[in-house]
């Protein structure tokens, strides 16, 4: 095997007997790094200490991770505009903190005749938050539910951004 001591300078290829014999002698242990290698290669190392830095650089890397929500709007197509306009300005806060945001409109029973209605609902969405998200999943109606998938914008949060006028949807007159 070709054994690396502590310093990390190579002592060359040397047997295992050998190896073990020099980690025994300056108290440390003898820990193999590339066992596919030819010939593998062994290092001699506190295994103790090897591994706190191990579980300390895991969890660096854990603490720099920024965890992305999806957080869930759930809309109906005879939702009335002033909900609307509620829910839209909720859409907005979770995409400028980040989030994803998930609208879900629903139809229940004979409500699926107004599917073209959830389809302008969400354009209007669309248009709305244009200036910080992208649409990650274009609107598709699954089963009785029509669904679309809003991103934040790849500048990041943005504040300070204008707010908009909402425009009342205009909706067919039942008869």
């Amino acid at each position: 095997m070709r054994l690396i001591d502590e310093i990390g300078t190579q002592v060359g290829v040397i047997s295992t007997r050998e190896a073990l014999q020099m980690a025994r002698d300056r108290g440390l242990d003898l820990m193999e790094v590339s066992p596919n290698s030819s010939p593998p290669v062994c290092k001699i190392c506190d295994y103790g200490k090897f591994k706190y830095e191990k579980k300390k650089k895991e969890a660096q890397a854990r603490k720099k991770q920024t965890v992305i929500k999806v957080k869930e709007v759930q809309l109906r197509p005879q939702t009335e505009q002033h909900d609307l306009d509620y829910k839209f300005k909720n859409i907005r806060t979770f995409l400028e903190e980040g989030d994803k945001a998930k609208i879900t409109i629903m139809f229940r029973g004979r409500e699926i005749t107004y599917v073209d209605q959830g389809f302008k609902i969400m354009k209007h969405l669309q248009e709305m938050t244009k200036d910080i998200a992208i649409v990650e999943a274009t609107p598709k109606l699954e089963g009785k539910k029509l669904i679309m998938i809003l991103a934040p914008a790849p500048g990041g949060k943005r504040p300070d951004t204008p707010k908009i006028q909402i425009a009342p949807i205009i909706r067919k007159s039942e008869s």
